[in-house]
């Protein structure tokens, strides 16, 4: 089971930052930027692929273990290909390999909830998208208020965007996972006393530190660049990326069991 999750969070982080860095106006930010963390997601998805790799999958979900192996494996080549190309400084083409690596990622989110009811299916496909944006929003802000330090002629838009898209993702992923936990108790209203206390502690955890924690340090950053000041900004979003891989790992264990995305 943590085998999965451990994949899941690896392509949703992919996703997110494969997203985000599509987003990110090329003309405003150094081609060395998505070069750079193009090798990064290189090692991500190699990461996956290892954790995947089986000489021979068996049981009734082999084809999923597979199919998300295999798409691993070709988000890796694309970062490789799409790095290539950020060399020589192709932004179309460079845009063209991220959207890729972003489209098999999140065709490899799918897989495991593909046989679900359409209801469930569309439900948890949105909490994997809303996650992966959070996830996303928040790593590469962080990584592009780092890129500053070596660039700090570049433009502030880059970055306050990616900031917005932060906060944007933040209200995403309150309404589907806030819709979604309240499904979710509404499927077991005779839950034992200790039992529901127990999944409402974690769910307080994975709330305080995911949700809220995330978006109030998204809006100190975003007060902070008014100053302007990109070191401290960066600084906060270090912060700001460990409580979303708190709150993120904490929402994927739980709804691994549950019917929608908490």
């Amino acid at each position: 089971m943590f085998g999965h999750i451990l994949v899941d969070f690896l392509f949703c982080l992919t996703f997110g930052i494969a997203t985000a860095m599509a987003l990110t106006d090329a003309r405003q930010v150094t081609s060395g930027f998505f070069r750079v963390h193009l090798w990064v997601l290189l090692g991500v998805q190699t990461l996956a692929a290892l954790t995947l790799f089986a000489p021979s999958h068996s049981g009734r979900h082999a084809w999923m273990l597979s199919g998300q192996f295999w798409l691993a494996v070709a988000s890796a080549v694309l970062c490789y290909i799409g790095a290539v190309i950020w060399i020589y400084e192709r932004a179309a083409l460079g845009k063209a390999a991220i959207a890729a690596v972003a489209a098999c990622s999140l065709a490899a989110l799918t897989l495991p909830i593909a046989a679900r009811l359409p209801r469930e299916f569309a439900w948890q496909l949105a909490g994997r998208i809303t996650g992966g944006w959070l996830l996303g929003f928040v790593v590469t802000a962080m990584l592009l208020g780092h890129w500053y330090l070596n660039t700090p002629t570049m433009k502030l838009a880059p970055l306050n965007r990616l900031i917005l898209l932060l906060a944007a993702a933040v209200a995403a992923r309150v309404l589907v996972c806030g819709l979604g936990l309240f499904l979710e108790n509404g499927m077991h209203p005779d839950a034992p006393l200790l039992s529901w206390r127990r999944w409402m502690l974690f769910i307080a955890l994975r709330w305080l530190a995911g949700i809220l924690g995330v978006g109030l340090l998204a809006g100190l950053t975003g007060q902070t660049l008014k100053i302007p000041n990109t070191q401290s900004a960066t600084g906060i979003l270090y912060a700001a990326v460990i409580l979303a891989f708190i709150g993120e790992l904490m929402s994927q264990l739980l709804s691994a069991a549950a019917h929608y995305p908490v």
